[in-house]
């Protein structure tokens, strides 16, 4: 089996990162919904209910602090791969066409996923 080439793992990277970001925003959809349900809830144990929302609470906030740096690490690989990208398709005729589309569609994939999540 022949190595990836660099245009294969920029590609993959993209793919990667986006999922990620992905994950963190469901993730923090899903914090967000059990500290609203913690809040709402009344009585029972009031020390560990509180207990429990503040670290409920915490995490939200930690994971709102990933999502700046990782967005910041999409756009870079993006950048990497756009520049693969332009690299590849000097090649001529030589190029690979296959890993040129993948890559394209990577980067659409990116552009679409951070529209709608803006």
């Amino acid at each position: 089996m022949a190595p990836r080439s660099p245009l294969e793992i920029a590609t993959a990277s993209v793919q990667r990162l986006v999922k990620e970001e992905a994950s963190y925003h469901r993730e923090l959809q899903d914090q967000t919904a059990r500290v609203k349900k913690l809040e709402s809830q009344e009585g029972g144990d009031d020390e560990n209910r509180e207990y429990t929302l503040r670290q409920e609470r915490l995490a939200v906030e930690e994971t709102k602090k990933v999502l700046p740096t990782l967005k910041q690490k999409i756009e870079d690989a993006i950048a990497k791969l756009d520049s693969l990208l332009i690299e590849e398709g000097k090649k001529g005729p030589e190029s690979n066409v296959e890993q040129i589309t993948a890559a394209k569609e990577a980067i659409a994939q990116a552009r679409k996923a951070e529209r709608e999540i803006s």
